[in-house]
This record gives C-alpha cells, sequence and structure tokens, in this order.
C-alpha cells in the first residue's frame, strides 16, 4: 500500500502488546537458560568437591587430572591409589548420589501436583516399602537370589506394590484420594511383611545388613549404577517437562485440566507409572531414602514460582546437589564407619521442611 500524498509505502508497525509479550517469551527463556547453566555448574562442582572428601586426601586438581586421563584428554602422572579412590569409588558414587536426588525430587514434585496433596512424595505409592520387602525376600529367604540379585528383587517387589496400588484405587473409585489412600495402605502392608520376614528369619548378620540397606546406602557403587540411573532419569525428565503444561493444568483441578483438552485418565496414569518405575529403579540402587522427593519441590516452588517448566529442572538441580552434599557428609562424618544417607536425608530434610512450613505460614 503506498501513500499518496508522500509516495512511500505504508510500513505497518507492531503492536506495544505484541512487543511486550515477546520480550517476556524471551525473558522466560533467558531465566530458563540460566537457570540450567547455573544448575549444571553448581552440579559439576559439587560433585568435584564431593569427590576430594574422605580419609584418603585427594586434592581438587588430582580429581580434575584423573578425569583427563580416564577421558582420553590428557596423560598426566598420577598415584594408582589416587586413580583407584576416584575413578573406581567416589566418582561413581558421587553420581549416583546426584542422579538420585535429582530422580527422587523429580517424583515428588510429580505427585504432588498430579494427587494436589503437598505431603505426597515417591514412597506415597508404597514403591518404597514394596522394594524393601522384595531385597528382603531376596536377602534373608534367598528366594531367587542367584538369579535375580538384591538390587532385582527390589525392583519387582516395587512394581508388585504398586500394581496393588492401582488395582486399589481402581476398586475405591475415588480418584487421587483414592491413590494417596491406597498408597498408605500398601506402604502398611509391605512394611509388615518385610518386618515379619527379618523377625522371624534373619540371624544378627542378615538383620543388620538388611537394616543398613533399608536406610538408603550408596556404598559399591559402580559406573554399570551410573548409567543406569542416569539414562533414567535422564528419560523420567524428558517425559515430565513435556507433560509440564498438564500439571500446570492439574493444579487447578482435573475438571479445569479436562476443560483445555487434556486427557486427564491417560496423563495421570503415564505419569504414575512413570513415577513409580522411577521410584523403583533409583531405590533398588541405592535403598530407601526419604524426605528428598517431599522437600525439595517444595524448595523449587519457594525460588522459582509455581510453572512446572521451571519447578521441573529447579527440582531436578536441588535434589542432585542436595543429595551429593548429604551423601559427602554422611561419608565423612563418622568416617571410617560411613553413615547411612537415608538417616542424613532425615537429619537435614526434616529441619528443611519444618522452616519451608514456617515461612509458607508467615506468607499466608
Amino acid at each position: 500500500m503506498v501513500d499518496r500524498e508522500q509516495g512511500s509505502p505504508l510500513i505497518a508497525l507492531p503492536s506495544l502488546a505484541a512487543v511486550s509479550d515477546t520480550r517476556r517469551l524471551w525473558s522466560r527463556r533467558t531465566l530458563a537458560i540460566a537457570l540450567v547453566l547455573g544448575g549444571l555448574v553448581a552440579v559439576v562442582l559439587s560433585v568435584g568437591v564431593a569427590v576430594t572428601l574422605g580419609p584418603a586426601d585427594v586434592s581438587l586438581v588430582n580429581v580434575r587430572d584423573i578425569l583427563l586421563n580416564h577421558l582420553g584428554l590428557a596423560e598426566i602422572p598420577v598415584r594408582v591409589s589416587d586413580d583407584a579412590i576416584v575413578w573406581q569409588e567416589r566418582l561413581p558414587r558421587a553420581l549416583v548420589a546426584a542422579a538420585c536426588g535429582a530422580g527422587l525430587g523429580l517424583c515428588g514434585a510429580i505427585l504432588q501436583s498430579l494427587l494436589r496433596n503437598p505431603l505426597a512424595d515417591p514412597f506415597v505409592l508404597g514403591v518404597s516399602s514394596g522394594a524393601s520387602t522384595g531385597a528382603v525376600a531376596i536377602g534373608v529367604l534367598g528366594i531367587g537370589g542367584s538369579a535375580v540379585g538384591l538390587s532385582g528383587g527390589a525392583f519387582i517387589g516395587a512394581l508388585v506394590a504398586f500394581g496393588l496400588v492401582l488395582l486399589l484405587a481402581r476398586f475405591t473409585s475415588a480418584g487421587t484420594a483414592g491413590v494417596i489412600l491406597a498408597g498408605v495402605a500398601s506402604t502398611q502392608l509391605f512394611s509388615a511383611l518385610t518386618s515379619l520376614v527379618v523377625f522371624a528369619f534373619a540371624d544378627s548378620d542378615e538383620t543388620r545388613g538388611v537394616m543398613f540397606w533399608l536406610l538408603g546406602s550408596l556404598e559399591g557403587m559402580r559406573w554399570d549404577d551410573v548409567g543406569l540411573s542416569t539414562v533414567v532419569v535422564g528419560i523420567g525428565a524428558v517425559i515430565c517437562l513435556a507433560s509440564a503444561r498438564a500439571l500446570d493444568a492439574f493444579a487447578f483441578g482435573e475438571d479445569v485440566a479436562a476443560s483445555l483438552g487434556i486427557h486427564v485418565a491417560r496423563t495421570r496414569i503415564l505419569l504414575l507409572i512413570l513415577t513409580a518405575l522411577l521410584t523403583a529403579t533409583l531405590v533398588s540402587i541405592a535403598g530407601a531414602i526419604g524426605f528428598v522427593g517431599l522437600v525439595l519441590p517444595h524448595a523449587a516452588r519457594l525460588l522459582f514460582g509455581q510453572r512446572h517448566s521451571r519447578v521441573i529442572p529447579a527440582t531436578i538441580i536441588l535434589g542432585a546437589v542436595f543429595m551429593v552434599w548429604v551423601d559427602a557428609g554422611s561419608r565423612v562424618a563418622f568416617a571410617p564407619t560411613p553413615l547411612p544417607v537415608g538417616v542424613g536425608t532425615a537429619l537435614v530434610g526434616v529441619p528443611v521442611f519444618v522452616l519451608l512450613l514456617l515461612r509458607r505460614r508467615r506468607r499466608a
């Protein structure tokens, strides 16, 4: 179109509202990128420093040299003992701790939004109790021990417990409340079965070993455990980030979610199965670790708001850093005997949760 008086084309300028929306979009993307990059730096630094802590003195420079050697980027002379301590013991343990913290925190964030219950965590589905029963059945009774192993028994027990929860919830027809009640019932049932097996069939050494595992243990982690836990958590994170919009809608209720075009039943069962599989895998690797999935999502929401596009990556990062430092403290505090990491998470998690509750009450 040409202006007849001036003879120049008229250019349509974008409205102020469009410019404002574009700026907000770029601001959100910038915040998300900064959150992810800053979080990755925090996780890397936490793992690097945690690897140096322990009875044997290993410097951060030595850790760097050992990593460069194993990655094929350098050939720096290091002591064989330092190389074994870092590459075979401390680094796999720290990486598994980061993956467990990230995965359990992610499960807690999803369950709290999906079930609309601020006290929901990965153990609300009875998965942890089922895993404990499966591990005890292998370790104490020896059922299929040579073919399955302790971790395999824990994984099978977790899936059986979750199947029972879904079955009970289906018969109750009470929606999310039915899932929570079924999880409570399943937790009590499998906890009782675990106690029964230990009381009736375990000797003192077996009881001590089972109790140590039930409290959460990262002893003896290997690179196979690192690969499994990292891959599972990564897949879970991708699926949950893709479901962020649906989780935002679930926070306002199932009716609102359905009105926005979200298939409520299918989304809920998909995410419940995902959290159950993720929790079962991590519990089978590291044992029962509590309070991570309960506390960290609340901290993420307090710091970054309610949108799940920010809550999910923030919870993953906070969970990873939290678990790395709790495990490092648990390993050093009572050296040479390590404190079960589940005890450490409870000792740190309970006061933090109380502070979050008090802060939320003041805001209300």
